[in-house]
């Protein structure tokens, strides 16, 4: 599936959301062939292209919200957001998602300047052109759970599509596996001067604070990095280092870029793992500008500044990522610690309701590890297991479940103490 991701195919993608002049969400929303609008409508009609190749296997829709007048100061007058949603239904767990979505908008320097060509070719037309290929090439096949492919809108104003799309799965009760942000994946010639194509960035945050178990887990227990989204970022950086070539991983343990934000922070906060993908060397230069040149220097998101290898290989890792949660089982539920003052350290867990469940993998690792480091697999119907020799106050312990065709859930952290 990796192999088969198409950089040609995401460069032609890219090239047209740049043709639409300006994807500003305050451009028009009427024009056949530029604005907004044209390039929501290309993006839906692009999906269900896709849906057809695949008999159907994508059901392709607009996600509409309203945002009120002077909301912020972004938003001068009531505007509708649309965010272009694709869901390819899971054969044994349709109600467990994993997401992948860019942001489809636009916008030059002045955020309010809506008619201004702002071609946005890396910053997000990457992002989307990456959800679309991983579209292509995910729908030839089945899986277990359902993958929800995204191009929001409103995130340049506020991150107005991303936070609807997250209340949606509150509101649906969706069981949210992961959520994968592709916020510039083109870019490998750094404001530094570096030129480099062989890492990439993997941001996360750590437990929101308003969730429960967050006093227990980092107060008494530690676990300050164990949280959903951090599980997800080290099951990102796993799959890269599995099935991509000469492409590192750097796990960043913050939520964004210094003091920025992007389209996962909506569901980060409402406790779903989710993390930011995107490349290592930022270009400034080439970000949120108006097109110009200035001693000598060029200005702007154009498309000479993507190289297509590179965004084909942060979409294979994604499509790796997305591959092995969705045809891989659930993550274990209540998973509960034991062993203060003993020389072993016990593990509980609920049982996973699985098909083709093998078992599990209980994971520890030292608590300065930022990677986990050591694994037990024990079969299916074991729901308890002691480390022998292993002092819990030494390690950060965890457990995931594992198919028969080696597919592994995210880790989970334990949640409480053994009684």
């Amino acid at each position: 599936m990796v192999d088969s991701v198409d950089a040609s195919r995401i460069e032609d993608d890219i090239r047209t959301m740049v043709s639409f002049g300006t994807r500003h969400t305050l451009s028009d929303t009427t024009s056949e062939d530029s604005g907004i609008g044209a390039a929501r409508r290309w993006l839906k009609a692009e999906f269900e292209r896709i849906s057809r190749a695949c008999g159907g296997c994508l059901e392709v829709k607009f996600q509409k919200t309203v945002v009120p007048a002077s909301e912020t100061e972004r938003i001068p007058s009531r505007t509708a957001v649309y965010n272009v949603v694709a869901i390819q239904r899971g054969t044994e767990h349709p109600n467990r998602y994993v997401l992948m979505g860019g942001h489809l908008d636009s916008r030059v320097s002045n955020i309010m300047d809506s008619t201004s060509r702002a071609p946005g070719a890396n910053d997000d037309a990457s992002g989307v052109a990456g959800a679309v290929e991983a579209a292509r090439v995910l729908s030839k096949r089945d899986f277990a759970s359902s993958i929800v492919y995204v191009g929001y809108t409103g995130e340049e104003q506020g991150l107005f599509g991303s936070t609807h799309a997250a209340e949606v799965a509150v509101e649906k009760d969706w069981t949210m596996a992961g959520v994968l942000n592709n916020d510039m994946i083109g870019n490998i010639r750094g404001i530094d001067g570096v030129i480099e194509n062989t890492t990439f960035r993997v941001f996360s945050q750590r437990r929101p604070p308003d969730l429960h178990e967050e006093s227990w887990a980092t107060r008494y227990f530690g676990g300050e990095n164990d949280g959903p989204s951090r599980q997800l970022a080290r099951y990102v950086a796993t799959q890269a280092e599995t099935y991509s070539r000469h492409l590192d991983p750097i796990l960043i343990y913050r939520l964004d870029r210094f003091g920025r934000g992007g389209d996962q922070m909506p569901f980060a906060d409402r406790g779903f793992p989710a993390v930011r993908v995107m490349e290592t060397h930022e270009n400034y230069n080439r970000q949120h500008q108006d097109l110009r040149t200035e001693n000598g220097i060029d200005y702007g998101d154009t498309i000479e500044g993507v190289n297509f290898e590179y965004a084909e290989k942060l979409t294979g890792v994604n499509v790796a990522t997305m591959a092995s949660i969705a045809a891989g089982p659930p993550r274990p539920d209540s998973v509960k610690i034991g062993g203060a003052v003993s020389p072993s350290t016990t593990l509980a867990w609920t049982p996973v309701d699985h098909k083709n469940l093998a078992g599990y993998k209980v994971y520890w690792r030292r608590t300065a590890a930022s990677r986990w480091q050591h694994s037990k697999f024990v079969p299916a119907g074991t729901t308890r297991h002691t480390l022998e020799n292993v002092v819990i106050d030494n390690w950060l312990f965890g457990v995931a479940a594992v198919d028969e065709a080696g597919h592994e859930s995210p880790v989970v952290f334990p949640s409480a103490l053994l009684e």
